[in-house]
């Protein structure tokens, strides 16, 4: 009896394991942001930011969208590849890319100081990086930051600008300068009165913005301009040329125009 007790321990805790492993699972929801994909040559796997609208985001329906994740798919079906949106963390863009867990890095991505980091595609939208501050806060240009509080995104454009000797005496004057890790922490953080600007993409503060004059304002005065591109790893030069020639086919027949005036209202193109 005591040895059929025993079999019958057994036989259950190994029926219990194999339904554990049975149920596990990789999960369907696009929001899971650890998850990696398999990267084969019949997917084009973006790495983006999901919190940087409104070039890559989840929108309401929790599905990823947005202008360059629009572009990416496009591109993938002309390509006869499917199109993998693979959120990252921004500050380590670089290790995805160079592990091969993304093809590409398609988010607002700026050339500009980094020319020779990447593989780039041509660039297809003009940028700059501006400040934003509370509607109400009495700052009208960059000379009113001086013993102010300032967030930007870790490894962004904005920080790297802020960073140059082009502007060393501007962030000098600042109070603090604070790295975050998304735009939609500096924006919390600004709504707050924790700090007093978010230095951030032109197109990205227009979105923050919108409908919000009451509560935010973008100042004129831009702290550098830039243009947009898609990076790849510097050897991979072939998957680069095939996204190209689909941004040039889009660009001819009115697709890039058509996905440009749904976010922007206007054509943005600078492809040739």
């Amino acid at each position: 009896m005591k040895n059929f007790k025993k079999l019958l321990v057994v036989a259950l805790a190994a029926t219990m394991v194999m339904g554990m492993v049975g149920c596990k699972g990789t999960s369907g929801k696009k929001t899971d942001s650890k998850k990696t994909v398999e990267n084969t040559d019949k997917n084009l796997v973006v790495g983006f930011d999901q919190n940087f609208p409104p070039f890559g985001y989840v929108g309401k329906d929790g599905e990823y969208t947005g202008f360059d994740l629009e572009l990416a798919a496009e591109a993938a079906k002309r390509m006869d590849v499917d199109v993998v949106y693979q959120p990252i963390d921004w500050d380590a863009k670089d290790m995805e890319l160079s592990s091969g867990t993304i093809d590409c890095i398609w988010n607002g991505f700026t050339v500009n100081g980094r020319e020779d980091q990447y593989a780039w595609s041509d660039a297809y939208m003009n940028n700059a990086q501006v400040f934003v501050v509370r509607a109400d806060s009495g700052i009208t240009s960059e000379k009113d930051l001086k013993g102010k509080i300032v967030d930007v995104q870790k490894e962004s454009s904005a920080e790297t600008a802020l960073n140059s000797d082009d502007n060393k005496a501007l962030t000098g004057s600042f109070s603090q300068l604070i790295p975050v890790a998304d735009y939609n922490t500096a924006m919390m953080d600004l709504e707050s009165g924790a700090v007093d600007a978010v230095a951030m993409d032109k197109f990205v503060a227009l979105d923050q913005t919108k409908d919000k004059s009451d509560t935010f304002k973008v100042l004129s005065y831009e702290i550098s301009s830039e243009q947009y591109a898609v990076g790849f790893d510097k050897k991979n030069t072939a998957l680069r040329d095939k996204v190209n020639e689909a941004l040039k086919e889009m660009n001819a027949d009115g697709t890039f125009a058509k996905i440009s005036k749904k976010y922007f209202g206007e054509d943005v193109s600078i492809l040739k």
